[in-house]
């Protein structure tokens, strides 16, 4: 196992030396600069902001400075918020985004868990047939628009929750339940096929020849082989939850990572939008390896082979 992980960590540390690489240099690549809306500034004043930042050097030294600093955890200071570093403005802001990230996640996967393998159980019933719209439905969706309907709904409608704003576990619920709704819909889509299939295989049949009650048959044989394939969409759902926070964190004004990249993005402030897309690729590259050992946990054959 320590020999796997070393290589796994050797692999995520090439991919953010890959990312960071391509990322700085599309940096390069788009049109205008930081300064192009500031428009009362003289040639002499837009110099010497240039050189405080060192956009004055050749691209090949900038680069060189980027990586030395990422080695050293600094992604530079940002253009956006004076004399603010990157760093700062990412590790304030990355709270509430695991929160609501990490809580539609688990939302969602369990809840999935629960929808696909009661459709299974059921299968060719209404229950089954309710399950699979209640997965076509959610997957449809956008989760800005399921955003936008809780809102409206369940925050002005009802006043059960908090429109928007930031201050405590209310604030959350409505963005969770947002993010939810994509893993919820593909979780379930997966465990109720996989455990069809399941319930159907010999060594299912073998157990109920042997007089074992149903209940433990789901849970003991046919609930643990269904999570196989379940697992490995962790990693694509962890990418959705990523880039769906973005615009829901904007919608419900969560003072977020998702919402402090789209605003980088629009005021063209490079090291914060560098520096947040390694942070999403760091994430999305742990997830991964997290999943790769759950992996190996469900499945002893696995944990043999690694």
């Amino acid at each position: 196992m320590a020999k796997y992980l070393g290589k796994r960590i050797f692999y995520i540390i090439l991919t953010l030396f890959i990312v960071s690489t391509i990322t700085f240099f599309l940096m390069k690549l788009m049109p205008g600069t930081p300064l192009t809306n500031q428009a009362k500034l003289t040639p002499t004043q837009i110099h010497q902001i240039y050189k405080q930042y060192g956009l004055d050097k050749p691209v090949w030294q900038q680069y060189l400075v980027y990586l030395g600093g990422i080695i050293h955890g600094n992604f530079g200071t940002s253009f956006q918020f004076s004399n603010q570093p990157v760093s700062y403005l990412i590790s304030s802001r990355l709270g509430p985004s695991l929160i609501i990230g990490g809580q539609g996640m688990v939302l969602g996967v369990l809840a999935g868990l629960v929808v696909g393998a009661v459709g299974a159980i059921k299968a060719n019933t209404w229950v089954d047939t309710s399950a699979t719209i209640i997965s076509i439905l959610f997957i449809s969706i956008p989760s800005f628009v399921l955003a936008v309907l809780l809102q409206y709904y369940l925050g002005l409608k009802l006043r059960l929750f908090p429109i928007a704003d930031w201050g405590g576990f209310m604030y959350t619920v409505l963005p969770t339940l947002a993010l939810a709704a994509s893993p919820l819909a593909e979780t379930a889509r997966f465990m109720r096929t996989e455990m069809v299939d399941v319930l159907s295989s010999d060594y299912i049949e073998l157990a109920k020849a042997k007089g074992l009650n149903k209940v433990g048959i789901i849970y003991h044989h046919a609930l643990r082989n269904s999570l196989i394939p379940v697992v490995t969409i962790i990693g694509p759902l962890a990418v959705n939850i990523m880039t769906g926070s973005m615009v829901v964190e904007n919608i419900f004004s969560i003072p977020g990572i998702g919402e402090q990249f789209v605003k980088s993005i629009l005021t063209n402030d490079y090291p914060t939008i560098m520096g947040l897309t390694i942070v999403y690729s760091a994430m999305l590259c742990v997830v991964l390896l997290i999943t790769d050992i759950v992996y190996g946990l469900i499945d002893p054959r696995i944990r043999i082979n690694k």
